[in-house]
This record gives C-alpha cells, structure tokens and sequence, in this order.
C-alpha cells in the first residue's frame, strides 16, 4: 500500500520513517521544502491538494498544526482517501462535526493516532482489567517546555491554532489512556493555570481535573515542572492497584516489563507508532473496521473541551456518550 505524510516536521518524521522502512512512502507534502529534503525517495509536494490528487495514496498520514487536522481530513475523505490523523483530531466541536460527517459520507477509513494505546504496558494492564474492576484512576504529567519549544512553531500556544496548551497537546494521551482503561465519564470539574509561561504563551501550562460519573480518573498535567518525569497512570482494582509507565507495568509490587518494541521520535511518544501504522493499513487492505475511527477519537476531545469549559464548575461532558 502507498502512504503519503503532510506534514514534515517531528511527529511527521516518525510517520515517514515507519512507511520508509516498510517500502510505502508514497509522496511526503511541506510548505517547507527542507523537511521534504529528509525523504529523497519520494516525490515532495507543498500543497497537499496538489498531492492528494496527483498521487491519490491509499492513506494519508495528516501530522499538521492542530487547526489544519479538520480541513485536511476533510478532503482526503472527500476523495475516498484513507487518512491516518495525527491528535487531536480537532480543536473545536465544529471541527468534530465536520470531519465526523464526513467520515460518515466516505468510502474510505478514518483512524486516529492514539498509539499508546499500542504500547506494551497498556495492552497489558487492558488485560488485567477485563478480570479485574476499576474503582478509579490518576493520570500524572510532569513535563518542562519552555519559550524556547514555543517558538519552535507559531502556531504553537496559540488557542486559534492549537486549541489550548498542556492539556490538548500534551496530556490528551494520558488522557484517553485513562478513559480507554476506566470508562467514559459523564461529568468533569476541571481548573487551568499558565504559572510559568505567561509571557510566553495564551494557553495553559498547568491543569487539574476530576472526571465522574460512569468512571472515575483525576488528571494534573504541568509543563511547568524543572525536571521532565515519566508520564504516570495509577489505577485502583478491587484486586491490586495498576501503576502504567512508559515501558512497564506494576500490578501490586511485581514489575512486568513492556517489552522490546522499538521506540521512534521522543521517549515520551512511547512505543505504540510502529503497531497503529500497521494496524492501520492491515484493516485498510483487509476491509476491517479501524478501532479507534472518527467517534473513538472525537471522545477525549470533547472531555478537553468540556475540561476548558469548566473552570472550576461540575458540568456535563456534551457527545461523549453519543
């Protein structure tokens, strides 16, 4: 199968580096023809419209800013192209609408790139729950980005173009981790903070938040911290308590290791990309539907807007149960 990335920067690096090894590299699409320069094999495009209609890939891998996810994916749906988007799928309900819709009118897949949900560590701890019961979760992120990581893109601490700060870019994955192993929640109170970059930044850097009802998980996320630490789920069972990192899981006080999976891009991505690629494209060739579609991954989106919408106030999580 033919993929092609739009896209070229970190994570768009990650996406061509995995079609590269697998022979797939189709097209790579920048409006910065260096990055493209990184991918010789393949023909470089900098508008992706041009690219989608000259070389019609089986899927695009769309790895733009936050704000261009809708409309990209919106047109290679159009066009019955595949497309595998990069999170969030959006940063805004209008944006959810959109490309739900037109997920629905295509012929073509939509999958969104959770890929921990691939990682060793949570497919197992996945396991142990199917025997065990959740009585409630935590979710910890302690991470340190600075003006410096800010200014590496303008669109990045921006509401317009990245929708929010630590909690839709950051800790969405630990996020949706928590409601992939608890449940969906019905109810959040949730508080936003910028401590630590507000000449810096528009959005939060900080954020604590209490979901409820039907499954119960808090999360408090910074990119305030002096010291980067691993990212941390602690899940409470009526058996033993769950403690997820990066590449390992403890159950009570026994260690299992995550595996030897190879890890491509920053330590923090974990080591699920390789595994949703592939998963990806066997459903696409094999006409199975993709477990985490358009609905799956508007989910943890609409708990981030919800979150947004809170500002210290219990209220309801709109879509999510739809």
């Amino acid at each position: 199968m033919r993929g092609a990335v739009v896209g070229i920067g970190v994570i768009g690096s990650v996406h061509a580096q995995l079609l590269r090894e697998r022979g797939e590299l189709a097209a790579v699409c920048d409006i910065a023809a260096e990055r493209c320069a990184a991918f010789p094999e393949a023909p470089a495009y900098s508008d992706y419209v041009t690219m989608l209609e000259e070389v019609r890939p089986d899927v695009v891998h769309i790895c733009t800013p936050h704000y261009q996810h809708a409309e990209m994916a919106t047109a290679a749906l159009g066009r019955d192209i595949n497309v595998l988007c990069e999170k969030p799928l959006g940063i805004g309900r209008e944006d959810l609408a959109r490309i739900l819709e037109a997920e629905r009118r295509s012929k073509a897949q939509l999958g969104v790139c959770l890929q921990n949900r691939y990682n060793a560590p949570v497919k197992a701890a996945k396991e142990y729950l199917k025997e065990a019961r959740a009585l409630g979760g935590m979710g910890l992120v302690a991470w340190h980005r600075d003006a410096v990581y800010y200014a590496s893109g303008t669109w990045r601490g921006k509401k317009k173009t990245a929708g929010g700060g630590v909690l839709i870019n950051q800790a969405l994955h630990t996020l949706d981790l928590l409601m992939c192993l608890i449940g969906t929640p019905a109810y959040v109170t949730a508080k936003t903070a910028n401590l630590t970059l507000k000449d810096e930044i528009e959005v939060e850097d900080t954020v604590a938040a209490v979901f409820s009802g039907g499954a119960e998980f808090s999360l408090f996320a910074t990119n305030g911290s002096a010291s980067e630490f691993e990212t941390e789920i602690v899940i409470r069972t009526d058996r033993e308590t769950l403690r997820i990192l990066p590449d390992r899981l403890y159950i009570g006080g026994r260690c299992i290791g995550g595996g030897e999976a190879r890890r491509y891009g920053k330590y923090c991505y974990g080591t699920g990309h390789a595994g949703i690629v592939d998963d990806f494209y066997a459903c696409v060739k094999e006409g199975r539907k993709f477990p985490i579609d358009g609905k799956e991954g508007a989910k943890v989106v609409r708990l981030i807007l919800a979150a947004y919408q809170s500002r210290g106030k219990r209220i309801e999580i709109e879509g999510v149960r739809e």
